[in-house]
Parts: structure tokens; C-alpha cells; sequence
């Protein structure tokens, strides 16, 4: 009920009466469809906002006469939000929708409907839940296990309307801006600044297997690409680009290296390997280049103002070099790494003679690919990371004064090599991305470095961007196109959604399926009559969506979902989901009360029904014992409810599940 001025408004399910105190007095009127009013709000003495069990916004007003006393009320129906627990009205047609079972929100009410302007997340009422792992994996005593953003909770969050699937995990949040456009193959990019004023970034090198490509920035946006940037060569594949001091810019490719001057548009300097071989890998600093010619022969460069080269060395067939890096900091130095020794070296500068060597592990086993040295912690020394071909990353802190090699730790991000990119914090400290399967953030946080997995879809390759009209931003290159995005400086709590508008009441994870079968119930209202019905949905855990759907009987209610390990001959092990099911009529003299059924997945993801058995009692849990099912099941004997424990034999496809 809800007070009005010398009234009650008294809200039924199939009607709204008024109640007049002072005349005695009652106006009803029926609703044009039965419902439930789960919690209502004032917006002015005649106006009041209702919500209904099933997530819909009414809009009640009261009608008065020209002697103001009430003759009528009219309902309208703006829309469909969560089911709202509490309305709270905050002024200028602004509604908080304060829900339990599904997000808040914040609506803006205008013109006979509202706009969601704000949604809060809320993973609550959580009926079931799984923990998924995503393939970590450690071999040596030194290797941790990638724990910090990898593990996930995905869970069977709200009821009815606003029930979801998610999945809830600490890692570093990705926010795209936009796309630049469909581009395939980009194999890396570097933003630079073209202007030799200010502190943004305006210019954004793409490169491809065969060609780079230039797109400069305006200070509103606006987004260009340049036939021809300086000089420079966009017809080769670049392997590192760079602003220099004094307004230069350096370019590396395959067959060349090349700096140009900003201010005259020029190439001030070009060398190229005598021997035509192949530069496979560079990096430079302020004061010197690198470079790795046909994977054996390393050459210097000073570039600080009028570029010369400095000393070239034939290190030998049989000490290939995968990858190398000229840090700040030692300066002096250059770090390469020695794929056939598995080992990584510090070499001076001047004639490449070896300071200082660490070994990777045994020879043959351990693959150092590319090197990287980044402040990551303050007041330390730089750490050195370097990405190996197992998809693992080995990091030593570097002492500047000797050298030396410390802390040796080893993470596996994934199954193929990591590919680093620096990425500005402040105050002289660096981010670190790391791109693969499975791309991470690298950072420091109370004296330690963190390991979180980057909230992304599909990044190969990213870069610094920092452009005037998306300042702090980073490109982000992708199997299929070119994005600008935000990404967070470090982990938080990140939750994916997948909106199933129905209850998930039971979650199980098939990991050698790689998707999650889910028991659902669905409540619909038609033509003012509440429908109940179940499913069993199969999703995906990688795209996080619908992959395929079983409706149970009608009445029937999914109580129970686990996933088991089946023989299926020939010593082949194979996922299956099991649910246990309910019937509403249980109570009904020799009716079925329930069932167990064995559904698989077939190789075109969909589900398929290899076994059915009707059980005495509605199926409350599941478990796998050996080759058997044990099922737990309810019946009623003389008022007292009690737990029959039944086993059932699991059979081959096409036989039955066996009562033993």
C-alpha cells in the first residue's frame, strides 16, 4: 500500500484500488495484464514510479476532478530494467533501480521511456560457480605458476530475466577507442612524434611483412595516412623505428638503416650490410644502435649527432643471436641472446666483448628469443627480461655498476614467445606488455613484479601511442584490424558477461571441451500466466557465448550438472556433462520424479543425448565414482524428507544407465 494525500493507492496483482479516508470512498480499476509490484517510489503528490517482479517500469499517475479529489489513476509502462529490490527517484527525472538478483541502474526517464545512463555490476545472488585454470604450467622448481589474473571464477550469477553467466578475474582492464581499420598481418608498430614541439605523439608506424605504412595524428582525431614520410623506406618491412635527439628519427628494416631529419624532411644517414645479408634483429638507445646481420654478425653504431658506424663481429655460425637490446641504463652495453648455448650475454658496446654471461638452462632445451631491460621497480636496479620460445619469460635484476645477473625467476605466459613493448609509467618506471596467446601486463607493486593478463581480445602486437586527442593511449594491432585503446596501469578485478535471461542454477567447465554446461530455468509471463521452463546450455569459454541448447520436459527443473571422464575405447578419454533433473508433479502417486541424462559434445560443438535413465526422486547431486554415477535422490516417506543414495553404472553409447 502506498500513502497518498487523504488516501491509500493499494497495489494488487490484478488491480489498483484508491481508498479515500475522508469521503469513504473506493476507486478500482484492473490492470490490463496480473502482475506482481515488487517496490514503488514518490515522485511528486499525484506521480509515483512502480516496478514489478519481472523487471518492468510503471509509470502511475493520479487523476483529480476540478474539485481536486481523485476520480481515476492512469498506469503506463515505460520499460524493461532489472528487477528492481528499491526505486530511489533523485530529481529531474532521474530513477536509481537498486536491484539484488541483477546490475543497478541508473535511468533517465523522458518522453514515455527511460535511458540507461549508468549500469553498477552486481555478480549477485551467485547459485553455483566453477574455477577455471587456464592451462598454467610449471617443470622446473624455479618456474611460477602464472596465478596472478590466469585463474578465473565463472559464476551462475542473478535469477530468471536478469540471470547471466560470469566470469569474474584479477587482470588488467582494456578499454578500446577506436578502430583505425582492417589490416592483416601487422607484424609491428612504434608511435612517434613527427613535431618536434610538445609531448604527444602524432605519427604511427605500421609495418607488414613486405611494406610499412604512416598514419599521423591531428590534435582533434582526425587520422591520416602519408604516402611518404620523410624519406624514409615504406616498402620494406621494418624491424625498429625510434625518435632520436635533436629531431631525427631512426628507421630500421631488413636490407638498411636510415635516420632523417625532421626539420629538413631528409635522410642524413643510410648504411646497409656489405654483405647483403639480412639485419634480423636491432634496438638503439639516445646514443647507440645495434644491429644483428644474418643472425651471427653483430655491428655498433654511434648515432648521437653525426652517425658513424663502430666496430662489426663475426660471432660464428654457432653462436646464432635471436635477439638483442641497447638498455639506457647500463649504458655502454648491448644484451644479446644466444639461442644455441641457451644462454644471454652483456657485450660492451665498443667491441662486443663479453662482460658478463648467464645460462638459460641446458643447451637444446631452453630457446632465449627476444631481450628486453626496463626500470620496472622504483629505487631498484633495471630488470631484464627475456622471452623465450615456450612461451615463458625469464627475468634478473641488473646491477648497473657490475653486471652482474640476479634473482633468476621464470613465468610461462603461454605456448609461443612473448613479444615486449615498453610502456611509460612516470617518474622514469615502465610497464612492460607482453603479447602471445594470453597477453600480460608486467609491472611493480610493492617492491615485487606482477604478472596480470590484459582484458584483450586477440592483441599480436601493441605500441605507445599517447596522441594529443587520446592522450595515455596505446595502438593495439590484432589478427584482422588496428585499434586505439586504454589500457590500465595495473590489475583489477574484472568481470565478462554473458546474459542468459534466465536462472543459471548449476555450472560445470569441460576443460578439454573448452566450454561450460550450464542448467538453466526460464520464467517468461504470457498473457498474465508465469511459465517455467529448463534447459541445458552449452557455452563457450573463449568467445563467452551460446554455443547450444536442450530443453527439458515441461515441468520438468534441472537440479543437478557435473562433468565427467568417459571411456570411450581404444584407451580414449571423453568429456560428457551430466544432469540430474526434476519434475514439479513429483508429489503425483506413480508419476516419473525425475531423470539422469548424459549429453557430449560433437565435433561441430553441439550437444547430442547419449544415455537417459528416469530415476524415483528428484536427482538433488551428482558425482563421479570410478566408471560409476552417483546420484542423490529425494523422496517423501510420511512427511520427512530424506536422502536415498542411489549408484548407477555408466554404460557405452546407445545402452542405458543400469540401476545397480
Amino acid at each position: 500500500m502506498i500513502a497518498s494525500p487523504g488516501g491509500l493507492i493499494v497495489l494488487g496483482e490484478t488491480s489498483i484500488k484508491y481508498i479515500d479516508d475522508n469521503a469513504n470512498d473506493m476507486i478500482s480499476r484492473d490492470l490490463d495484464e496480473a502482475t506482481v509490484f515488487v517496490a514503488w517510489e514518490k515522485v511528486d503528490s499525484q506521480r509515483w514510479l512502480l516496478a514489478d517482479d519481472y523487471g518492468r517500469i510503471f509509470f502511475l499517475m493520479i487523476l483529480l476532478n476540478n474539485d481536486g479529489n481523485v476520480e481515476d489513476w492512469k498506469l503506463d509502462y515505460l520499460g524493461t530494467t532489472s528487477r528492481a529490490t528499491v526505486l530511489v527517484y533523485l530529481g529531474g527525472g532521474i530513477l536509481f533501480v537498486g536491484s539484488h538478483q541483477g546490475d543497478s541502474q541508473v535511468l533517465r526517464i523522458d518522453n514515455g521511456g527511460f535511458e540507461v545512463i549508468q549500469t553498477l555490476s552486481n555478480i549477485a545472488p551467485v547459485l553455483d560457480f566453477t574455477l577455471m585454470d587456464l592451462g598454467n604450467r610449471t617443470s622446473e622448481s624455479h618456474t611460477h605458476e602464472f596465478s596472478t589474473g590466469q585463474a578465473r571464477i565463472v559464476t551462475g550469477s542473478g535469477a530468471f530475466d536478469d540471470g547471466t553467466l560470469r566470469s569474474v578475474r584479477s587482470g588488467v582492464g582494456m578499454e578500446e577507442l577506436g578502430i583505425l581499420g582492417e589490416m592483416d598481418h601487422i607484424t609491428d608498430l612504434w608511435g612517434l612524434q613527427s613535431n618536434s614541439t610538445g609531448e604527444f605523439l602524432d605519427t604511427l608506424l605500421v609495418t607488414f611483412v613486405n611494406e610499412t605504412r604512416v598514419f599521423r595524428f591531428s590534435g582533434d582525431g582526425e587520422v591520416e595516412e602519408l604516402e611518404d614520410f620523410l624519406g624514409l623506406a615504406l616498402t620494406e618491412n621494418t624491424l625498429l623505428a625510434a625518435n632520436l635527439p635533436g629531431g631525427r628519427i631512426l628507421q630500421v628494416t631488413e636490407k638498411r638503416a636510415m635516420i632523417a631529419d625532421l626539420e629538413s624532411g631528409m635522410v642524413t644517414f643510410e648504411w646497409a650490410p656489405p654483405t647483403q645479408k639480412a639485419i634480423t634483429a636491432a634496438s638503439a638507445n639516445d646514443d647507440n644502435l645495434a644491429l644483428v646481420i644474418g643472425g651471427q654478425v653483430l655491428a655498433s653504431f654511434n648515432i648521437q649527432s653525426d652517425a658513424k658506424l663502430i666496430t662489426q663481429k663475426d660471432l660464428g655460425a654457432d653462436q646464432q643471436i635471436s635477439g638483442v637490446t641497447v638498455p639506457y641504463k647500463p649504458a655502454g652495453v648491448c644484451i644479446a641472446g644466444f639461442p644455441q648455448l641457451a644462454k644471454v650475454s652483456i657485450l660492451a658496446i665498443n667491441d662486443f666483448a663479453e662482460i658478463q654471461s648467464k645460462s638459460l638452462g641446458p643447451a637444446g632445451e631452453a630457446f632465449p628469443r627476444s631481450v628486453l631491460v626496463a626500470e620496472v621497480l622504483a629505487d631498484s636496479p633495471p630488470n631484464l627480461f627475456i622471452s623465450m620460445a615456450d612461451g615463458s619469460v625469464i627475468t634478473f635484476s641488473l646491477d648497473p655498476q657490475d653486471y652482474s645477473l640476479t634473482g633468476m625467476n621464470k613465468l610461462i605466459l603461454g605456448s609461443e614467445q612473448p613479444t615486449f613493448k615498453k610502456l611509460p609509467r612516470g617518474d622514469g618506471l615502465f610497464n612492460v606488455f607482453a603479447t602471445c596467446e594470453n597477453p600480460s601486463l608486467i609491472y611493480g607493486s610493492e617492491g615485487r613484479i606482477i604478472y596480470s593478463a590484459v582484458n584483450s581480445e586477440g592483441a599480436s602486437r601493441i605500441c605507445h601511442l599517447n596522441a594529443e586527442a587520446y592522450p595515455e593511449s596505446i595502438a593495439v594491432a590484432t589478427a584482422k584490424e588496428l585499434k586505439i585503446a586504454m589500457v590500465d596501469k595495473e590489475r583489477t578485478t574484472q568481470i565478462q558477461t554473458l546474459p542468459m535471461g534466465s536462472t543459471v542454477r548449476r555450472v560445470a567447465y569441460s576443460p578439454s571441451e573448452k566450454a561450460f554446461g550450464l542448467g538453466t530455468i526460464d520464467r517468461k509471463l504470457e498473457d498474465g500466466v508465469e511459465i517455467v521452463k529448463s534447459h541445458f546450455v552449452l557455452a563457450d569459454e573463449i568467445m563467452f557465448r551460446r554455443l547450444d541448447t536442450v530443453e527439458l520436459n515441461p515441468d520438468e527443473l534441472v537440479e543437478s550438472v557435473i562433468r565427467g571422464e568417459f571411456s570411450i575405447g581404444k584407451g580414449e578419454i571423453k568429456d560428457r556433462f551430466i544432469v540430474g533433473t526434476a519434475y514439479l508433479d513429483e508429489d503425483k502417486e506413480g508419476s516419473i520424479r525425475g531423470r539422469i541424462l548424459v549429453l557430449e559434445v560433437d565435433h561441430g560443438r553441439k550437444l547430442t543425448q547419449v544415455a537417459e535413465m528416469p530415476v524415483m526422486g528428484a536427482c538433488r547431486a551428482l558425482a563421479m565414482m570410478g566408471d560409476l554415477i552417483v546420484a542423490a535422490l529425494v523422496k517423501t516417506v510420511s512427511y520427512r524428507s530424506c536422502c536415498v543414495l542411489a549408484i548407477y553404472l555408466l554404460c557405452l553409447p546407445g545402452r542405458r544407465l543400469q540401476d545397480n
